[in-house]
């Protein structure tokens, strides 16, 4: 298959993968797609899952991955349209019921517990995108800024613990927060938030995204598989979709991640669902060990971004 089959497979797919693939690869805004996500296809059985109280799950981190949380984080990846009020009321119940008076983030353990930073990176990555009001947000960032590490990234235990190096799962949730809060043209902290990004995305480059800068060797395997949805996993294609989003400049030190992805892409130019992460899901988007439209967009965006052949 050719660039053009595989846009035109692409397009056979989920509402919410045609609307992405017309807008990243094809330059072409079509906000009437996103406007259907929610009423048709995936976006419509998330909704349909929602408990008729209000959010979904048990609770809002519990269970995996058919928590509120979880279920808001898909939503967001899918970019349903942003307008709906009921996930907003569900979002603005989430602060007003599980924002901790500790040190100001988001659950999960509690409003007498300390936070997760992971959990408040993605938080933030939801949340900014649903457009809640700055003033609820301001703690978050807040808090993800306090948690900053000196080595550039993030880790989720590093206010439960003595982590001494940061953890690219986490730098990456962070990431995908902060790119959010700025694209929603949210302005506290805003430059400071900036400087974070950087110095976080250097710590990814650090690692060429998956190689230990003190031993040259890969640092978990899983990082290599292409799965989706993430959940709160770091993988290479992860990270490069994060850097095409941020619109990073190519830099040589992503070359190993590239030739990975290359490496992983089949004769007909399209590329697997590898792994899926276990745990309780509302349906399967994609089944593992068949081609995957969501990875073959990730990937060409990817490819696209960063003039790859």
């Amino acid at each position: 298959m050719d660039n053009a089959q595989i846009i035109a497979w692409l397009l056979e797919g989920d509402i919410a993968v045609q609307y992405q693939t017309r807008r990243d690869l094809l330059g072409e805004d079509r906000f009437d797609l996103r406007d259907r996500i929610g009423k048709e296809g995936w976006g419509k059985q998330f909704l349909e899952a929602r408990n008729s109280s209000g959010g979904w799950g048990q609770r809002f981190y519990q269970p995996k991955w058919t928590s509120s949380h979880y279920t808001l984080l898909d939503l967001r990846n899918i970019e349903i349209a942003p307008d709906i009020p009921q996930i907003w009321s569900d979002i603005s119940h989430i602060v007003a019921s599980e924002k901790s008076p500790v040190d100001g983030g988001i659950g999960p353990f509690g409003a007498k517990g300390v936070c997760d930073v992971c959990v408040n990176g993605m938080f933030l990555h939801y949340a900014s995108y649903f457009q809640l009001p700055e003033d609820d947000l301001k703690s978050i960032v807040d808090f993800l800024l306090g948690q900053h590490m000196a080595d550039g990234g993030f880790n989720c235990r590093s206010n439960r613990g003595k982590p001494h190096h940061s953890s690219l799962h986490t730098t990456c949730s962070v990431l995908e927060g902060f790119l959010s809060y700025l694209n929603a043209g949210y302005t506290y902290r805003a430059d400071e938030v900036r400087g974070a990004m950087r110095q976080a995305e250097e710590f990814m480059l650090l690692h060429q995204l998956f190689i230990s800068d003190r031993t040259g060797l890969l640092i978990e395997k899983r990082f290599l598989k292409l799965s989706y949805p993430y959940r709160w996993y770091y993988s290479i294609l992860r990270a490069l979709d994060y850097l095409q989003a941020a619109k990073h400049p190519w830099d040589d030190r992503l070359q190993p991640a590239i030739d990975v992805l290359k490496k992983k892409r089949r004769k007909d130019g399209r590329w697997n669902v590898q792994a899926k992460h276990p745990g309780q899901t509302h349906f399967d988007m994609e089944r593992a060990g068949q081609p995957s439209r969501w990875v073959t967009l990730f990937a060409m965006r990817v490819f696209k971004h960063f003039g790859v052949e």
